[in-house]
């Protein structure tokens, strides 16, 4: 039945979602199932998530490098402390 459109089951788009796949189930089999169970069921017989990738008209690749280039390291580097520190809470470090 998935291999159908969502269209062939009533559905006026092409985008299954896990409540649609839900109600197919419930159904056509008459078994509930929650959506978390669904989604474990469906990975074990082999299907996935599918996202479209989706690219901006507007992208600028040549900005992007660029601020890969020269913003990221900054955003990235560590983080400067001004003295000894530790991570726990009831034991603070001794200068």
């Amino acid at each position: 039945m998935l291999d159908a459109s969502p269209a062939a089951s009533g559905w006026s788009d092409q985008c299954w979602t896990l409540s649609r796949i839900v109600e197919i189930v419930r159904r056509r089999f008459g078994v509930e199932y929650t959506l978390a169970g669904l989604d474990l069921l469906l990975h074990r017989i082999g299907w996935s998530v599918q996202v479209p990738s989706r690219r901006a008209t507007e992208r600028d690749e040549a900005k992007i490098a660029a601020w890969k280039d020269e913003q990221w390291p900054v955003v990235k580097r560590g983080r400067r402390t001004w003295a000894p520190g530790s991570a726990s809470r009831t034991r603070p470090a001794r200068a």
